[in-house]
């Protein structure tokens, strides 16, 4: 049987998460109490279900600081538990609340909107780093879903997957990141005219990049701390890993870096890339603003 959790703040998408379960054949249960998980799962089972999908959240209230507990039963219960983890910077957050006109679940009368988000991060920081971890705050809806599914897609293997992440700065720095390096300090290829309107996966700018001493060197850097304290978060027994690599914009220098850490590790560990700004920009593109994100 193979279950997957969701979980993580008001607003962050987990809905959209769930809908992508549904569709691909998972029974969904949404808001349960972490404490009736083992119940729900030997129900389910005994009916002949496979494969589960559940969302818990500070909706079912105090239940879910039993959360870490269940996670370590249900290890023992069935052979595929994933964990997904949703969340996004506060200002985010509040844009789409308002967007929406949501009440937020820990809204009360002497608390403000953003009171209420900073209750509910604090409430769910027990539990954050317990999965995967994905920072929705830049991302449209048909992103997280794509998201989703290739973190369902991932061989269900021993070991830690290797999650290299290109960002812009100028959007802030990604809530998820657990290695954070800056490659603002080389040179930029927006700058030239040519390859302003290409990314770190265009050969063009690869070969620019690549002409720069000082671009290998830092390769080298980052790929030898990671290739060093690799095996440390290994035993550490996490299951992700999330290098963040941001430059200006993140659409050049760190999209390039990202690309070619995760060929460097490819063949030593599971590995997935993730192109943070682009995502936005695509969006922006279409739309014009940056509204609509991921809900």
């Amino acid at each position: 049987m193979q279950i997957v959790l969701i979980s993580g703040l008001s607003g962050s998408g987990k809905s959209i998460a769930l809908n992508v379960l549904e569709d691909a054949g998972y029974y969904v249960v949404d808001n349960l109490p972490a404490t009736l998980l083992p119940q729900l799962i030997s129900t389910l089972r005994g009916a002949g279900y496979q494969r589960l999908a559940v969302a818990a959240d500070v909706r079912a209230g105090a239940s879910i600081s039993a959360l870490p507990g269940q996670i370590e039963r249900l290890h023992d219960m069935v052979d595929d538990l994933r964990f997904i983890f949703l969340e996004a910077r506060d200002e985010t957050l509040i844009q789409r609340f308002s967007e929406t006109r949501r009440r937020h679940p820990l809204a009360e009368e002497n608390l403000t909107l953003g009171e209420a988000i900073a209750r509910e991060r604090d409430l769910l920081e027990p539990i954050s780093h317990l999965g995967h971890r994905i920072d929705t705050s830049d991302t449209q809806a048909n992103t997280l879903r794509a998201w989703v599914k290739d973190f369902m897609q991932l061989e269900q293997t021993a070991g830690l997957t290797l999650l290299f992440q290109s960002f812009g700065f100028k959007y802030g720095i990604p809530v998820d990141a657990d290695l954070v390096f800056d490659v603002r300090c080389l040179p930029n290829p927006h700058y030239d005219l040519n390859l302003r309107p290409l990314t770190g996966r265009d050969q063009p700018v690869i070969d620019f990049l690549e002409k720069i001493p000082e671009v290998g060197r830092m390769f080298d850097d980052i790929r030898g701390f990671v290739a060093n304290w690799l095996p440390a978060y290994i035993r550490d027994n996490r299951s992700y890993l999330t290098v963040a690599v941001g430059c200006t914009g993140g659409q050049h220098r760190s999209v390039y870096f990202a690309e070619r850490l995760a060929n460097h590790f490819r063949d030593t560990v599971r590995v997935m890339v993730r192109h943070r700004a682009g995502a936005r920009r695509a969006h922006d593109g279409r739309t014009g603003n940056g509204s609509g994100a991921a809900r």
